[in-house]
């Protein structure tokens, strides 16, 4: 296991005591992709993990634009 696969179980799972220190490291790829194409925040914003979706966003460094494999970005996950 490493940090990207802990960072998605925790966002996944929504545990934002463990998604905040893994980000706090600045070792974990924010906008890591699965095989969906879709990012943490992308995953996140679909399953309305909102603490989650602020801490990602507070790192300045995750791709609100990023596109999954059907072309949807976060904001059109965090919309529905």
């Amino acid at each position: 296991v490493n940090a990207r696969t802990l960072l998605w179980l925790a966002a996944r799972g929504g545990y934002k005591a463990v998604v905040k220190p893994l980000l706090e490291t600045g070792k974990v790829d924010v906008d890591s992709k699965d095989k969906n194409s879709q990012t943490p925040l992308s995953w996140t914003a679909k399953h309305g993990h909102e603490a989650i979706v602020k801490l990602l966003l507070g790192t300045g460094k995750a791709d609100v634009h990023s596109k999954d494999k059907d072309g949807r970005t976060p904001l059109s996950w965090a919309a529905e």
